[in-house]
């Protein structure tokens, strides 16, 4: 039986392994998952025939919400006090696995781990290892060869270490799919974050100025105090801010907004805009079907909007939204894509875009 780590958001386990089992199930893989060794991760099991190799080739992670990142285990091991690099060295030979090449090794954390020694340990243990795998001829000589895979390396305590591998044509673009980033003093609040990440999980690489740029306009439904509005008028954009509560005063000193004090759900522009966000705290059933209406009437080309779930029903609540979504959309003629995901500046929340390609 073949074996992979997943990483998710720490108390969304049960959501991911759901997800994962039911979407490996539909490209043939039968596998089921169990807890992982720590908060934020759990361990997907596959029985033979399937292998983990044949799910990594046939199901994208990008198309998964709650699975944030993954890699496939190849040791399991206690970690000697003595000799810790050595112990991964023997582990790998040990293990008689033929390993794709790598030509770097990427050690991890849990997310909720707290121990700052770890961590410092952590990245002091990247060099040392690092050289003596590639004495052992576990790593490519070269640590900036494009290789198919990474040695990856959960690392749980001193004591304990997952040893797996990851493909490059398949994984986080993220190590354990974590954006993080800073935020920028005068945002007028963390919600920007969410956004940004968005923008970075969503958007093609290399290709951000042509969802960006260019002078569009934008609609943001619930926008006070700003934190979207924000993040939009740094991309150079005029922006409608659709809410009855108050917007930050240096926000709309850049002239670039003009404040609509209206339901968000009720208001509609007179014209088409390029983009639509709304971060509106209201039943995601509700919120799904607006955003329906906006793309059906062609009001927007993108739409980036969260979806607050339930808390005792959040992967099944997602599937009910998407389904809203796919049978809207394609009563139509219109072509479009779907992408969801949940952010690590998310909460409660996943955050989802739709994207108009006719």
């Amino acid at each position: 039986m073949e074996q992979m780590v997943v990483f998710c958001r720490p108390g969304f386990e049960t959501d991911a392994g759901r997800e994962l089992t039911e979407t490996a199930a539909a490209v043939g893989a039968f596998g089921y998952f169990e807890p992982g060794a720590q908060p934020g991760t759990l361990f997907f099991n596959l029985p033979a025939p399937a292998t983990a190799v044949d799910l990594i080739n046939s199901l994208p992670i990008e198309e998964l919400v709650f699975v944030r990142d993954w890699f496939l285990v190849v040791a399991d091991i206690v970690l000697p006090r003595a000799d810790r690099v050595g112990a991964v060295v023997e582990a790998l030979r040990d293990t008689g696995a033929e390993l794709p090449a790598c030509s770097r090794v990427e050690i991890r954390l849990t997310e909720t781990n707290d121990d700052h020694d770890l961590g410092n340990f952590a990245r002091k243990w990247v060099s040392p290892l690092s050289k003596a795998l590639r004495g052992a001829g576990v790593l490519d000589e070269n640590p900036k060869a494009e290789t198919p895979a990474r040695l990856d390396l959960l690392l749980l305590s001193f004591e304990r270490v997952i040893i797996g591998v990851s493909f490059a044509s398949n994984r986080a673009r993220h190590a354990s799919g974590i954006v993080r980033l800073r935020l920028p003093s005068a945002a007028p609040s963390r919600s920007a974050l969410k956004l940004e990440e968005a923008w970075k999980v969503f958007l093609p690489p290399g290709r951000e100025l042509d969802y960006l740029g260019g002078g569009c306009q934008a609609v943001d439904l619930g926008a006070a105090p700003g934190g979207w509005t924000w993040q939009l008028v740094r991309q150079g954009m005029l922006v409608t801010a659709v809410d009855n509560g108050p917007m930050n005063a240096e926000l709309m000193a850049s002239g670039q907004v003009t404040h609509v004090q209206a339901d968000g759900y009720q208001w509609r522009p007179r014209r088409g805009v390029d983009w639509m966000v709304c971060d509106i705290v209201d039943h995601p059933r509700r919120t799904t079907n607006m955003v329906v209406e906006w793309l059906v009437a062609k009001l927007c080309r993108y739409v980036i909007f969260n979806l607050k779930l339930p808390m005792k029903k959040r992967y099944d609540e997602w599937v009910i939204c998407r389904q809203i979504l796919e049978d809207g959309l394609g009563q139509g003629d219109m072509v479009f894509r779907i992408k969801a995901r949940h952010l690590y500046h998310d909460r409660e929340e996943i955050t989802c875009f739709v994207e108009r390609l006719d």
